[in-house]
């Protein structure tokens, strides 16, 4: 933190929420040909799960090495899991898959309030609050 307080939408449960990650490769194939939302720092994709399959929010991080070398990859992956820290336990919903793909030279360098604002939206778009297109 910065010093200052934190504001109610940033404070965490009571209750310890740990995301479950996901680390299979099916898992991440399963969510690339899930909906998506691009945004410039990163893209998000969201898939639900099929009855059955396991229960809570489980989250994904992955960076190609077109973000850059190792450094710049764990910075940029470093910087989406504390996104997904910070916003799934109280956007996030139950029985989803979140995957968040780094964007070459913007995830590491974008402000950390425009990455964390910039998920929130398109959370928004893919639980269907908002609509990604012009609205007739």
């Amino acid at each position: 933190m910065d010093g200052r307080c934190a504001t109610p939408e940033e404070t965490l449960p009571a209750v310890s929420f740990r995301l479950e990650t996901l680390k299979n490769r099916p898992d991440f194939q399963r969510a690339s040909r899930a909906p998506r939302a691009a945004m410039p720092g990163f893209i998000l994709q969201m898939r639900r799960r099929a009855d059955g399959e396991a229960e809570g929010i489980r989250v994904g991080f992955t960076c190609s090495k077109k973000v850059g070398n190792a450094v710049a990859r764990n910075r940029a992956k470093r910087r989406l899991r504390e996104l997904a820290r910070l916003t799934l336990p109280h956007q996030g919903r139950d029985g989803m898959d979140y995957v968040l793909v780094g964007r070459s030279g913007a995830t590491a360098s974008l402000p950390f309030n425009t990455l964390q604002s910039d998920f929130v939206k398109a959370l928004g778009i893919l639980h269907g609050k908002q609509r990604s297109g012009p609205q007739k």
